[in-house]
């Protein structure tokens, strides 16, 4: 399997034997792919293994960095490892080491740390190679032959199912797959490595088994070959799967699908869609919104911001160039909640590329106006949007009657200015409470008695063909 890259290459446009730096991967993208791997393994940390909160938001792997783990007992409970990132800075003039991720086991014996440590040993290998010669050094008369055993640690389940396969018939302990799965792809390096090598016999797998395994394995020259094979009955397993792949590897097998042309139902490229951000690779996402329309008959409008809505949640900052990215029509069928999402946020950059192209408050428009009057610092943006262009129905009085409740004065006579009808806002809160802001109402009246005035001395010059300076 391909190591973990720290930088991008692509092949050269001048000369495409050649490749040329492209640019630093994002640490999220990084860190998905490496879980990604720990996991099919079966090395993944049982209580959990995060990413730290400084490599999120886009934030990109530093150019030259190198990857280390430690692993201890930790101060109250459990075996701690943690991957650390280390890299020169030239503006500081000094080196710097930062966290990128932690694990944890919960449990604390000799064998729990003998765990970890080869759960270090699988990160290490996975960003510098599993060669006797290191992947930087080229050796004359190629590399150098392994000729040590393997180094295997089993937990008692994974103990038990070993001992069971010795013992039985393969028709006979299918609940022992996934444990057996984990085991030979540690052995082996992959599962798809081990069916090349012991053929049908052990695993009675189909061409569609063998090319999702291939997906998981991040096998690139088996799914060439076996991708045609099975691609006109199994298009849409193929594309969710390696759409969700992390790493390059996974990028090139989702590019290998949709180059065949096929056509997907847009619940498919939906799914798709979602396991490209799950996986926190912004490119692959853009990609495949770009051709969303080529791949999708009859693609609903809202559906780039549907995915921006998805993304918000634990990828913002995809949710954001997703919006960048989308046109006026995009975004005004967008759904209103995406308003809701980067209200509570408080993000005004993005609330105004929103309102400037076209996004409708929908229904609940109000709940978008008491977050942003609920505090009285931020009723400035509410203000804002509001004068840049009208996004909340002349007739949706929740809206206004949320604002009146904030005392947010100068937003509720914007609202007005923008076609509300205080008149009819009155009759309709004659059965919603609306105690201890009479204040507020007074001077909306006062407003709105102003607006009436102007129309009336406005009306008859209209009336008149006259034109009226103002």
């Amino acid at each position: 399997m391909n190591v973990i890259e720290l930088e991008r290459w692509t092949p050269s446009e001048a000369d495409p034997r050649k490749l040329e730096y492209a640019g630093q991967p994002v640490a999220q993208e990084v860190f998905e792919e490496l879980k990604h791997r720990l996991e099919g393994m079966g090395y993944l940390p049982d209580e959990y293994f995060l990413m730290d909160d400084h490599w999120r938001d886009g934030r990109e792997i530093p150019k030259d960095a190198d990857i280390f783990c430690t692993t201890d007992y930790g101060a109250s409970e459990g075996v701690y490892l943690d991957v650390y990132l280390k890299w020169y800075d030239e503006s500081q003039k000094r080196s710097i080491t930062q966290k990128l991720a932690t694990g944890k086991t919960l449990g604390e014996n000799g064998n729990d740390l003998d765990r970890m440590f080869l759960t270090a040993a699988a990160i290490t290998k996975a960003f510098h190679g599993d060669h006797a010669t290191h992947a930087r050094h080229m050796k004359i008369g190629g590399v150098e032959e392994d000729t040590g055993g393997t180094v295997v640690h089993l937990s008692q389940q994974e103990q038990k199912a070993v001992i069971e396969a010795l013992m039985e018939q393969r028709e006979r302990q299918e609940q022992a797959m996934g444990q057996t799965e984990q085991l030979l792809r540690r052995m082996t390096g992959s599962i798809t490595e081990y069916v090349n090598t012991v053929g049908m016999r052990p695993l009675r797998m189909s061409d569609f088994d063998k090319a999702i395994l291939a997906i998981q394995d991040g096998e690139m020259s088996a799914f060439q070959v076996l991708c045609p094979k099975v691609l006109t009955e199994h298009a849409d397993d193929l594309l969710t799967a390696a759409a969700g792949r992390p790493g390059n590897v996974g990028a090139r097998m989702m590019a290998l699908v949709l180059a065949n042309d096929v056509r997907f139902s847009e619940e498919i490229y939906r799914t798709a869609c979602q396991n490209a951000v799950d996986i926190s690779d912004a490119n692959r996402v853009h990609l495949l919104l770009a051709a969303a329309d080529h791949y999708v008959p009859q693609l609903s409008p809202s559906f780039h911001g549907e995915i921006a809505s998805y993304a918000h949640s634990d990828h913002c900052y995809i949710a954001k160039e997703i919006i960048k990215r989308c046109g006026e029509e995009q975004i005004a069928a967008a759904p209103s909640r995406l308003l809701e999402q980067f209200a509570a946020d408080e993000d005004f950059r993005t609330l105004s590329a929103l309102v400037e192209k076209g996004i409708s408050g929908g229904p609940n428009a109000w709940r978008t106006l008491h977050m942003l009057t609920c505090q009285k610092q931020d009723c400035w943006i509410a203000e804002e949007l509001l004068e840049k262009r009208m996004w909340v129905d002349t007739s949706d009085y929740n809206a206004l009657h949320a604002c009146v409740q904030n005392d947010a004065v100068e937003v509720c006579r914007l609202l007005l200015d923008g076609g509300m009808d205080f008149d009819q806002y009155r009759q309709w809160a004659q059965t919603r409470p609306c105690a201890g802001h009479e204040e507020t109402l007074r001077a909306l009246e006062d407003h709105w008695s102003e607006m009436q005035a102007e129309m009336e001395q406005t009306a008859p010059a209209q009336e008149n063909g006259g034109m009226v300076l103002g």
